[in-house]
């Protein structure tokens, strides 16, 4: 190794900070989202709720293709490579906008049939808000597409302010036109999918048309660049589709769980709909580290640093466990004002305060073995490894436990949790072996 590292404490603190703000900033505006919506009532909450566990699946399936692109763009960025980093974006952008039209055109027609499908016989009004809310959530994929894509590609080149400053008007504007629709014009969940919309179309506008500065190291220049390349295309999906298959994997499993918790009512899925929201909110710190991660092993693997690529998993390791826990104490500490303010049921808020007490002393425990590790892992090229382990614990110990403990033994929405931290448990195991025994480092480009 280097005696001078490739990342200094100092450079580390300025790629990741901007990363977990970015992160927390997109929570904060979902959990006040969320408060606006529950003031419109109960079932509103529910719909939007159940929804957004599709829209989730969505977003991860996004999230991976732009996760494809930053591996390599970030391994081309550590070569020094700029011709290629640069066509290498131009594919992900490509691949981000086609699969964004074709999910559009697939959700549009099988819109109501989807969510009979996934969530069954739901009440009526809970049923009315989501049919509204997932007609224009379909409408705003081909924003969350390119928006993945166009952050991805500046965080690969350690880039991480621009994606963040986007990320804050654009959680304004969200923000402020839930208030205007909502309490302004008294649009009920139309309106708070209407804000969704426009923020999410106005965030991949703005970082396309940042992408297209010629000035920048890595950037899209013009149309042209856009033509299909399916040598390098095929290399983004090598490392995008496992990362696809274990994120949608993922989200398949919380849909099975939400359908379980869809049969309880609406007092459970609405505590449970805000425990989502607040366990979101206090692991976006470790999810920023994380990605961080992904970039910082790019660019070394690029360099041929291994030993350093090694040296900064185990670093972002240690700094997962430290922000994870600071940011459960904090979202605990908000807990009981956010409910009180989000209007919610007093048997609601109460359940929802006792999951996320729990979720509270095990997080910290078990998260940053379970995630740090697999960002690492998914850097250096072993993909199909971290794809496999994730998706089957997430199925062999989350969903069949969470699923048994809720239908059978009557345990409620708690059931959910208990399937996640055997989920966490299990992998942080498994991943820290893989790790330990140096197997995880592969050729990505």
């Amino acid at each position: 190794m280097n005696n001078e590292h490739l990342f200094s404490n100092r450079k580390l603190f300025l790629l990741l900070i901007p990363i977990i703000a970015e992160q927390f900033l997109n929570s904060l505006m979902g959990m006040a989202d969320s408060m606006m919506v529950s003031n419109v009532g109960a079932a509103a909450l529910s719909g939007v709720s159940l929804v957004d566990s599709i829209n989730n699946l969505v977003v991860q399936a996004f999230a991976a293709m732009a996760t494809g692109g930053v591996i390599i763009c970030s391994t081309y960025f550590g070569q020094k490579d700029m011709k290629r980093a640069n066509e290498a974006a131009a594919q992900v952008v490509l691949v981000s906008g086609a699969l964004s039209a074709i999910i559009v055109v697939v959700c549009l027609i099988f819109r109501g049939s989807l969510l009979s499908l996934i969530f069954g016989r739901i009440e009526a009004d809970v049923m009315k808000a989501a049919s509204t809310y997932f007609l224009l959530s379909i409408l705003s994929y081909p924003g969350i597409a390119l928006s993945a894509a166009g952050g991805a590609i500046f965080r690969a080149q350690s880039n991480t302010k621009l994606p963040m400053n986007v990320a804050i008007v654009s959680n304004i504007l969200n923000v402020a036109g839930n208030a205007l629709f909502i309490f302004g014009f008294h649009m009920g969940v139309l309106g708070a999918a209407l804000a969704t919309l426009l923020s999410r179309l106005f965030s991949a506008a703005v970082l396309l048309t940042l992408l297209s500065n010629k000035e920048r190291e890595i950037s899209i220049s013009s149309i042209r660049s856009l033509k299909p390349d399916f040598g390098k295309i095929k290399r983004i999906l090598a490392m995008g589709i496992p990362n696809g298959i274990e994120n949608s994997m993922f989200q398949f499993g919380k849909l099975a769980i939400q359908s379980s918790v869809s049969i309880l009512g609406t007092t459970a899925i609405a505590a449970q709909a805000m425990a989502n929201i607040f366990e979101n909110v206090n692991g976006v710190a470790g999810c920023g580290v994380g990605i961080g991660l992904m970039t910082v092993v790019g660019q070394c693997l690029g360099a041929g640093r291994k030993d350093e690529a090694v040296y900064y998993v185990k670093k972002m390791i240690g700094w997962g466990y430290i922000v994870v826990l600071v940011s459960c104490l904090f979202t605990y500490g908000i807990s009981r004002p956010v409910v009180a303010l989000a209007g919610m049921e007093k048997e609601s808020a109460a359940l929802c305060i006792y999951m996320l007490g729990w979720i509270t002393i095990v997080k910290p425990l078990l998260w940053s073995p379970s995630f740090i590790i697999a960002y690492g892992m998914r850097a250096a090229g072993d993909v199909k490894f971290s794809m496999l382990v994730a998706t089957l614990t997430m199925w062999l110990c989350r969903v069949s436990l969470a699923t048994y403990l809720i239908r059978v033994a009557g345990l409620g929405p708690m059931g959910v949790w208990i399937g996640m931290f055997s989920d966490w448990g299990m992998r942080g195991i498994i991943f820290s072996i893989r790790f330990l025994k140096g197997k995880w480092i592969h050729k990505v480009v």
